[in-house]
């Protein structure tokens, strides 16, 4: 039986303490906030309850093994998309239902293109699925599957996301609905690689969930299987320094204790790890670019909405300012969005919100805080609450007008998830979009890496199934 110390309890760091407390090792977490969950944050109000981070949750079979005993509750729409020119396009998980919504409001065309691209986004996410998601990746092993893979022209190299879609849909809207998904894993669709076409497929394919009582009760779910198996949770419990000489020793705390461990599981983000916990500091070199941040309302509502699904998002007129703001070029500075995609997440769940009463999740992409000419400083007086204003503004804009209902606004900047989760910037999804991020394998024997900064990437599912590739190269005690 080896003594595996976790640092950090965000979903990755739990679910990987699940797997090998699972697999017969003795597991503790050290966790320095005061809650377990990481960015899986939850906020509660006056009878109102907010998820703040994730609001959509995909891949739900990759939690199956956990034995978590969640009950998703599948979504239809998985999105609705608001176009500038007032056009409202629902998605849906069944393929032929949502190409009839295409035909309906974008015409036959229309859907006939996004039938060409679904075949050949089937074919990224069955070579990603297969070859590079449930596995360590390095840059030799993505080397070696040119050799392995048949069909891994269809991920195209050197191309990008924005570049698929011009090949395949000549309506600016769909191409738009496709550009949105480079941001989810932080990054500009013009730089964005073309594999990321397997996310609306896994998206539309496997379909969109919701939770009862929302997305935080995932944490507290791994949290409790976590008591189950006999893992110790200690929170409040700073982890200030990994030691190690050839292979790990231990951990040592903020309160001068020193922690003895076989294997380190770090759920922190990897550039924190390699930065400031490893005794050896200047390992940074190759690290991904950090992803964008998000700008947050939280809005207690009077009334129904009845023009608002699940999610929606409500496009901009020129798309492209928002990723110019977020992503400068050389001699610019990042800005707020001016004219922001906005996604409102209003869950018609009674348990988050009082009656007659809506808890609305509001996100708006962002540049990272900080003070380089790539950031903003989020912590500028003033600016959280006019910049808030101001999307409030953009939605009315919209047609969505709630100035007159709100019982209160609650703001979240990129400098507050800094803050709360050990993000550095604000970074939502820790690296930028991409097939090589840092690895699961530390630089010395018995540290390994999980969480959305390193491979396979960020957001709930690829977090989780970082835990597992972790726990797969531990393997069980003995």
């Amino acid at each position: 039986m080896s003594d595996v110390v976790v640092v950090g309890a965000g979903v990755g760091g739990l679910a990987a303490a699940v797997r090998l407390a699972a697999a017969g090792h003795r597991v503790t977490v050290h966790e320095r906030a005061a809650e377990a969950g990481g960015k899986l944050a939850v906020y509660e109000r006056d009878g109102y309850r907010f998820d703040t981070g994730p609001s959509l949750l995909t891949l739900p079979q990759v939690f199956d093994d956990l034995e978590l005993g969640l009950r998703p509750r599948p979504l239809d729409p998985v999105v609705r998309h608001v176009f500038p020119d007032g056009v409202v396009l629902d998605s849906s998980p069944d393929h032929a239902v949502f190409l009839e919504r295409i035909a309906a409001t974008l015409g036959d065309e229309a859907a006939r293109d996004w039938e060409r691209f679904w075949r050949r986004a089937a074919r990224i996410w069955q070579a990603s699925w297969e070859s590079v998601l449930q596995r360590p990746v390095t840059a030799g092993s993505l080397a070696r599957l040119t050799w392995r893979v048949g069909d891994l022209a269809a991920i195209a190299p050197g191309r990008t996301l924005r570049g698929l879609g011009r090949r395949y849909l000549r309506d600016r809207r769909l191409r738009m609905l496709l550009d949105r998904y480079a941001t989810y894993t932080g990054t500009d669709p013009r730089r964005a690689p073309a594999a990321l076409a397997a996310i609306p497929y896994a998206e539309l394919t496997h379909g969109g969930w919701y939770l009862p009582g929302g997305l935080g009760t995932l944490a507290a779910a791994l949290r409790a299987r976590c008591d189950d198996l006999g893992v110790r949770l200690e929170l409040g419990s700073e982890v200030t320094a990994i030691e190690a000489d050839a292979a790990v020793r231990g951990v040592s705390l903020r309160s001068g204790r020193f922690v003895r461990a076989d294997v380190v599981v770090s759920d922190v983000d990897a550039t924190t790890l390699y930065r400031d916990l490893l005794p050896s500091p200047g390992r940074l070199a190759g690290l991904a670019d950090r992803s964008l941040g998000g700008f947050v309302l939280l809005l207690g509502v009077r009334g129904d909405t009845p023009e608002l699904a699940h999610h929606t998002v409500f496009f901009p007129r020129r798309y492209d300012g928002e990723f110019d703001a977020i992503f400068p070029g050389p001699g610019r500075r990042a800005r707020p969005v001016d004219d922001p995609a906005v996604f409102v997440t209003r869950a018609e769940d009674p348990s988050v919100h009082p009656s007659g009463r809506e808890a609305w999740f509001v996100l708006v992409n962002a540049p990272r805080h900080g003070t380089t000419t790539s950031a903003v400083d989020w912590r500028r007086p003033g600016l959280a609450d006019a910049y808030a204003r101001h999307v409030l503004d953009v939605l009315a804009q919209r047609g969505v007008d709630v100035r007159d209902r709100l019982e209160f606004r609650e703001t979240r900047t990129p400098a507050d998830l800094a803050d709360s989760a050990g993000a550095p910037g604000g970074a939502i999804y820790g690296t930028a979009g991409g097939l090589l991020r840092p690895g699961n394998r530390g630089p010395v024997d018995g540290l390994f890496l999980v969480g959305g900064s390193v491979h396979p990437g960020g957001g709930l599912p690829m977090v989780t199934l970082s835990a597992r590739i972790v726990a797969d190269m531990i393997g069980p005690a003995t």
